[in-house]
């Protein structure tokens, strides 16, 4: 049988329930082929696994069939969409058994003093210095705690449901957080690109940690 065109799909998948059941089942064929591909050998991704992201994803498709422009192949469309959406399940998972307040405890404790002598590491020590000095004196609790979250790789939804506020709420949390946090190393003499220089991150990078080597 030849592969339905995106115009087939959308009619077959927009019928009555009872009309789109095979379309639907077909589908949901196509999202788990695409997940089983685009996660293959990745650990703890099972059979279930894949059974569980395939029905989110299929839900997810089905609820986004409006937005579907044509610009590429129905299939092709969906499978994106599909791994976004396991993609987003798989780290929410992974710091589900997380708090911001196991997150934010993990930042604390003293900063070591490096002997004058060590060079480039006492400079890459007054930087953390400084970073923490903002992150504990220029910063709200509530601030302080989403942006070590962000920073520490959190997903951004999870970030938001344990803090019972909303995206853009958070959005606008860590934006104002990051613009006290850069005033303050400025002010501390530090720029950003010096920050990522000293600890080799890239532009999405983690946190460091107090006293890192």
């Amino acid at each position: 049988m030849s592969e339905r065109t995106n115009e087939e799909w959308l009619r077959l998948l927009r019928e009555p329930e009872a009309q789109a059941s095979a379309a639907v089942a077909e589908l949901r064929h196509v999202v788990r082929g695409g997940l089983q591909r685009a996660l293959a050998g990745r650990a703890g991704v099972g059979d279930a696994v894949i059974d569980d992201l395939t029905q989110d994803a299929t839900l997810k498709v089905l609820g986004a069939l409006d937005s579907f422009r044509g610009a590429s192949r129905f299939t092709t469309w969906a499978i994106t969409i599909a791994i976004r959406v396991a993609l987003t399940e798989l780290r929410r998972a992974r710091w589900k058994d997380v708090s911001l307040d196991q997150l934010t405890e993990s930042a604390g404790g003293p900063v070591p003093i490096a002997a004058p002598d060590a060079g480039a590491h006492v400079a890459r020590e007054r930087m953390i210095a400084a970073l923490y000095q903002v992150l504990d004196t220029e910063l709200t609790d509530r601030q302080r705690r989403a942006l070590i979250a962000e920073l520490r790789g959190m997903p951004q939804v999870e970030i938001a449901e344990q803090l019972g506020t909303t995206r853009n709420a958070l959005y606008k949390l860590t934006h104002d957080a990051r613009r006290k946090l850069r005033e303050g190393l400025a002010a501390a003499g530090f720029g950003e690109d010096d920050v990522r220089e000293a600890f080799d991150i890239p532009s999405q990078g983690g946190m460091p940690s107090r006293g890192a080597p």
